[in-house]
């Protein structure tokens, strides 16, 4: 698929400075109404032979367009923060807020094609990182994300014919990188996967532009062209349209979910809770000191009904543990940054590194909780939101996090038994709001949400436990119980 970049493509210097100026001004003009609109990210993957003019051309780009909107990102051999974190955390962190442009070079595709060039890994985990990128992309573009893809191409004697007239000149020698002469003895192989690479990841939603590189004005102009194509191309589409109707889930014939099939009886007596209490305590605190945990990380989500104690809850996980060995993640309205952001991004930001524990209280399902009962989001970003949740928990799961979810879960009544209760105590007044009581006007609407949430994320790898919470001590033993089960069980697959 790299014919058509091997046959000497060439831009005149007359044809080249007579096109510039337009191209220029057309780019910069592009640029500024992206950031006027603040409606989308654009992202520009950078890869292909080394000596096509990546660098260069990048480098132009940010002299034709205003450098303050451009973030140029460089992702080369993993830090050890990095390595101690899923695979995809250090893309995620990186990524362009809305209206601006960020370039990546060394991103997720030269990571995947040198390390099956060099023989890190076989076919297997390659079609693995192939299927990740593409569900990668796919969502970044469902949330809004322009992606453009560029592969800087040379043909083997174009490069062969660089590198010795570069070596033969005293002058420009220093151009050769160390990357250049490795390259050049692996060019078959490079090419090869990198063909495959793009034969099965180029998609209407991020396609592939393939640039000869041999020409530095041929490449330039081409770069270019399709940058604006694509930019203007963008900023004149009309918005999205908002979805009123809601497509049924196929909810049950006699509207039973799985929160009915819990029994909210269950209770502890004072005297058991607080023996028990001690126990899962002192289990949890001799679990995460193990030296098994430096090879995992904990995270524990929180969700709920109002007033069920999630915040209880955490308050006992929390005392077991000293304050360094644990962070806790509240989660309220997104701010104007996380807004300006993928979805996810906001959640991405705090997964813990290996042999820490993170809490969540509330988390990335509220996309399929409140924001889908309150309309906060389309129909078709919380329908699409159960899929794109689960693969972000595998890519957590494989990176050896332990993820334990919770949903506590009480009636109706004790839930109006617990509001009045905070209205009439001083101390605890602040924890009752008008939201909460709008809220339970909506309780069946919630109901219908967590049974959906539930029959779609709750995978073997990732499954949600329903704490029964009418009592409050037998919930907060559970879920103390729950976490040193998880832990031991993921601590006994490496025994």
């Amino acid at each position: 698929m790299f014919e058509s970049a091997e046959i000497g493509h060439a831009v005149d210097d007359d044809t080249y400075k007579a096109a510039v100026p337009a191209l220029r001004q057309a780019l910069l003009q592009a640029q500024y109404e992206l950031k006027e609109q603040g409606g989308f990210p654009v992202i520009v993957l950078i890869n292909g032979i080394e000596g096509a003019g990546k660098g260069e051309t990048v480098k132009l780009l940010s002299e034709w367009m205003d450098p303050r909107l451009i973030e140029v990102r460089t992702f080369d051999q993993q830090t050890d923060e990095e390595l101690a974190h899923p695979p995809a955390w250090r893309y995620w962190r990186q990524l362009p807020a809305k209206g601006r442009i960020g370039v990546f070079f060394g991103n997720w595709y030269s990571q995947m094609i040198q390390g099956r060039v060099h023989g890190r890994f076989k076919d297997a985990v390659l079609d693995q990182a192939i299927g990740e990128a593409e569900r990668l992309e796919q969502m970044l573009c469902d949330e809004g994300a322009l992606i453009f893809k560029f592969w800087f191409h040379l043909s083997k004697h174009q490069m062969k014919h660089r590198l010795k007239t570069l070596k033969d000149d005293p002058l420009h020698s220093w151009r050769i990188s160390p990357l250049d002469w490795q390259q050049s003895k692996t060019y078959d192989r490079f090419v090869r996967y990198g063909e495959r690479v793009l034969r099965r990841t180029s998609r209407e939603y991020a396609p592939w532009h393939v640039i000869e590189g041999q020409d530095s004005n041929y490449r330039s102009l081409a770069f270019g062209n399709i940058l604006l194509e694509g930019l203007q191309a963008r900023l004149k589409a009309p918005a999205r349209g908002v979805q009123q109707a809601t497509p049924p889930l196929g909810s049950s014939l006699d509207e039973r979910t799985v929160l009915d099939a819990l029994d909210l009886t269950h209770a502890l007596s004072k005297a058991d809770y607080h023996q028990q209490l001690i126990q899962e305590q002192a289990r949890l605190a001799t679990l995460l000191r193990d030296k098994r945990m430096r090879r995992h990380a904990l995270v524990a989500v929180f969700e709920g009904n109002d007033a069920a104690g999630k915040g209880g809850a955490i308050r006992r996980v929390a005392a077991a543990l000293d304050p360094r060995q644990y962070h806790i993640v509240s989660i309220a309205a997104p701010t104007q940054e996380e807004l300006a952001q993928p979805y996810l991004w906001r959640f991405w930001r705090h997964i813990p590194a290996k042999g820490q524990f993170t809490v969540f209280d509330r988390s990335w399902y509220g996309r399929v909780l409140v924001e889908r009962v309150e309309g906060f989001c389309e129909p078709v970003d919380w329908l699409r939101a159960y899929s794109e949740i689960n693969d972000f928990e595998q890519q957590l799961t494989e990176a050896g996090i332990v993820v334990v979810k919770f949903w506590l879960a009480i009636d109706k009544q004790t839930q109006l038994e617990r509001f009045n209760e905070r209205e009439e105590t001083p101390f605890k007044r602040y924890k009752i709001t008008e939201d909460d009581w709008r809220n339970r006007e909506k309780w069946d609407d919630y109901r219908a949400a967590v049974g959906d949430m539930v029959d779609r994320t709750s995978t073997e790898i990732a499954p949600w436990t329903l704490v029964e919470a009418n009592d409050k001590r037998w919930a907060r033993v559970k879920v103390l119980r729950t976490l040193n089960d998880a832990l031991e069980k993921a601590f006994s697959k490496h025994d």
